[in-house]
């Protein structure tokens, strides 16, 4: 059965690849409105699709409105984990059960007690800026947001020489954090867009939560049409590679939706593998996970062009290779209330969290 997704407002502004429409981005939502409102959302849907507005009835003609349902199947393409050459610096621990601490490498670990950012190496007393907290505060770094009982790998991205942990988990490689790299802008002139953003367009919060992608910025819809003449992003429907390389750093690549459900079965289920993907701080209401395998997922929201930034601290979004429609793209959600794990769809215009997958 298709889900009902929330009507609050007028239609999204949509966002390309190349060849799309364009639009700029929109300023900060009200957090308090938004989460208020979460609690309309019907019970098994994402709270990512609050992001999903109402539409006109002309729209209705033309478009999935807002109270569309979502088609019963929703397998669109699944991608590979091709094996490609890489010359990111990288090592990665060997994660296989929860709360392992055994490493595959030595090149490169760290406890979350070490403040080792992709941009400085500087000491902080995580435990006196954890204490007490019930929700998410952009104050804390994120170097205090993972397991200190998971030695994590490194590798670093040469295109902007930041670093990123990572973890095995299973036969799969991940980055332990959220993609921070600089997709820039889109368009020209008057109708220059951006392709990503820092949360309240703060760029300090992307030191500590990565940026925030469209799903054409995710895929890095202009570098397929110019290489292969593959026309996607918002509003298109394409028929992808096996294997999307995006905008994740040489060596590595933007998961599939079956990539994904790989990941989530290594966790026990979609149904309940929420608790082990949360980090251990910074979700509302206390409602923080075991990071019992190390992917350290952080509540940091998402972006909409209706309402800007929302729901940080109640949620964590990341996007998928697949697409599903010309509208919507697979991604994984997590809410902070609820135990089960969203594997489904979201606008490819909204914003969201990338977590590379290693070829």
């Amino acid at each position: 059965m298709k889900k009902f997704l929330v009507a609050m407002g007028v239609a999204a502004f949509a966002f390309v690849g190349c060849g799309d429409d364009s639009s700029s981005s929109s300023g900060p939502a009200d957090d308090d409105q938004l989460v208020e409102s979460s609690s309309s959302v019907e019970e098994g849907s994402s709270s990512s699709e609050m992001a999903k507005s109402s539409s006109s009835e002309e729209e209705k003609e033309t478009k999935e409105s807002s109270s569309s349902v979502k088609p019963e199947s929703s397998e669109n393409s699944s991608s590979s984990a091709a094996t490609s050459s890489s010359s990111v610096e990288e090592s990665s621990s060997s994660i296989v059960t929860p709360q392992s601490s055994s490493s595959s490498t030595s090149e490169s670990s760290s406890s979350a007690g070490d403040a080792s950012s992709s941009s400085s190496a500087v000491k902080v007393d995580c435990a006196a800026l954890l204490e007490g907290e019930t929700g998410w505060s952009w104050d804390v770094p994120k170097e205090c947001r993972f397991n200190p009982d998971i030695d994590y790998g490194t590798m670093t991205d040469e295109r902007d020489g930041k670093t990123y942990k990572t973890v095995k988990i299973g036969d799969q490689t991940w980055m332990a954090e959220n993609l921070n790299f600089d997709a820039g802008q889109g368009g020209s002139g008057e109708n220059v867009y951006e392709w990503s953003w820092c949360y309240n367009n703060e760029p300090k919060n992307c030191e500590v939560a990565g940026r925030l992608y469209t799903w054409a910025a995710a895929i890095d819809s202009a570098k397929l049409y110019t290489d292969k003449s593959l026309d996607c992003g918002d509003g298109k429907k394409c028929a992808l590679p096996d294997t999307v390389y995006g905008v994740c750093p040489p060596g590595w690549h933007l998961p599939s939706k079956a990539e994904f459900g790989t990941l989530l079965t290594v966790m026990g289920g979609q149904s309940t593998a929420s608790k082990v993907l949360k980090s251990q701080s910074g979700w509302a209401e206390s409602k923080n996970g075991t990071d019992a395998f190390g992917f350290s997922a952080l509540p940091v929201g998402g972006w909409a062009p209706l309402y800007g930034f929302y729901l940080a601290g109640n949620g964590a979004y990341f996007w998928s290779a697949t697409g599903f429609d010309a509208d919507y793209a697979e991604h994984l959600g997590i809410d902070y209330d609820k135990e089960k794990t969203f594997l489904d769809f979201s606008y490819k215009h909204s914003g969201s969290s990338v977590r590379c997958i290693k070829n």
